[in-house]
């Protein structure tokens, strides 16, 4: 099988000809920065860059030198920007090492150390802490109160870090003929790679609402002031059906996979009871899914931290093809049950190495064994796509990720 057909069987649950692999398709299922150079120390690479394309999780487009070694079976077409040289700058990361930032992303290094980052109209919105390996939301637009009327809304969201540091192709979208040059580059990079394509398109509805009043006061308005959060989505909803809209005419028809965002759990269990979510944003979330299933000929995946059991099954009624990235440390995840419960009518895109205990402090040896077992749980009769929990981050050593990769390759199915 090509890369995007062993992608798209298992996606479909049909048993592909091995364990097709993700790295650095969706800025939750990449590699951090600090941990990329340690790999590629590790593997003797000196040539090539460091690019973090996410700014904020400081995540980077793994070069197709390191995607061909391992085995990569995806790519995010939002790295068909910024492609020369002249689009990115040298930046000294928390460990001494040298990444790239793009030239577009200038944050403001403090005599402590911190580095800030202000909008054009002075506002800071974005802070790191000496020391840190990611950005902080400084700035809730909606904090104290709800507005009377949305017709900022706009501007209110252009202060969410989130928003305003957004990655590629999305920090591209003010462009004179945006979305024509978004077709033409994707469809050069469907010729030039089988790999499965991939957008990273967001939408996000829950998250929203705690990127604009912090997660304290939106967590309190779902059950003190539901009118408020409603009409707040509406709001939200045409916005990202626009955003679909022009996605599906202009590469609908071309890119596998489009990801959607919303953390909607935990580690103890969701944010809210479930009752909650379908009274908010089910139906939203599967007009989502509908829009994208009628007009394209893409998958959608969901990626969605924490432990979100109880809503699986809405999920899946909702519309969702994938789900990642399958937290298993989180309350009520458990592999086993989740594949046997919910394997065959959605896709698990992760879950493969815990990245909280395992990757991180275990073995070489014990990464390997534990990987495998993970396959051996959720590639049965396909619907699965290794990555492995959430990103691979800045303490994870070297050799833990070869031997995560080492036991993907080895796996037999």
């Amino acid at each position: 099988m090509t890369s995007r057909e062993r992608v798209m069987a298992s996606v479909n649950h049909k048993q592909p000809d091995r364990v097709p692999l993700d790295l650095g398709a969706t800025p939750s299922s990449g590699i951090s920065a600090i941990a990329y150079n340690r790999l590629k120390k590790h593997l003797g690479l000196e040539t090539g860059h460091t690019r973090i394309f996410d700014v904020v999780q400081q995540v980077v487009y793994p070069e197709i030198e390191i995607m061909d070694r391992f085995g990569v079976d995806t790519i995010d077409i939002g790295r068909v920007f910024n492609t020369e040289d002249s689009d990115w700058y040298d930046t000294t990361l928390a460990d001494g090492t040298t990444g790239q930032y793009p030239l577009w992303f200038q944050p403001k290094k403090q005599p402590n150390g911190d580095y800030l980052v202000f909008d054009k109209e002075g506002t800071q919105i974005a802070r790191m802490p000496v020391g840190a390996t990611f950005f902080d939301q400084t700035c809730f637009p909606y904090l104290e109160e709800y507005p009377d009327n949305y017709k900022d809304l706009d501007h209110a969201m252009g202060k969410v870090l989130w928003n305003a540091l957004v990655h590629s192709p999305w920090d591209h979208a003010g462009d004179k003929d945006f979305w024509k040059e978004l077709r033409t580059k994707t469809l050069k990079l469907r010729e030039s790679t089988d790999r499965a394509l991939v957008i990273t398109c967001g939408c996000n509805l829950f998250e929203w609402g705690t990127f604009l009043r912090r997660i304290d006061n939106f967590l309190m308005d779902i059950y003190s002031e539901p009118e408020e959060v409603d009409t707040l989505i509406e709001q939200l909803m045409e916005r990202h059906l626009e955003t679909l809209k022009n996605v599906c005419e202009s590469v609908g028809d071309i890119v596998d996979i489009l990801r959607f965002g919303d953390d909607l759990g935990m580690d103890s269990g969701m944010f809210m009871s479930r009752e909650k979510y379908q009274e908010h944003f089910k139906k939203h979330h599967t007009k989502l899914n509908e829009y994208v299933h009628t007009h394209s000929n893409m998958k959608t995946f969901l990626h969605s931290c924490g432990s979100i059991y109880p809503i699986i099954p809405d999920l899946i009624d909702a519309g969702y093809d994938i789900l990642n990235p399958i937290q298993t440390t989180a309350r009520q995840m458990d592999p086993e049950i989740l594949k046997r419960e919910f394997g065959k009518d959605i896709t698990f895109w992760g879950g493969g190495c815990n990245t909280r205990t395992v990757l991180n402090r275990s073995t070489a040896q014990e990464v390997y064994d534990y990987t495998r077992r993970m396959i051996d749980i959720f590639m049965k009769d396909g619907g699965f796509v290794f990555n492995q929990e959430h990103n691979i981050m800045p303490d994870v050593p070297a050799e833990n990720i070869v031997a995560m990769y080492k036991a993907v390759a080895d796996a037999k199915l």
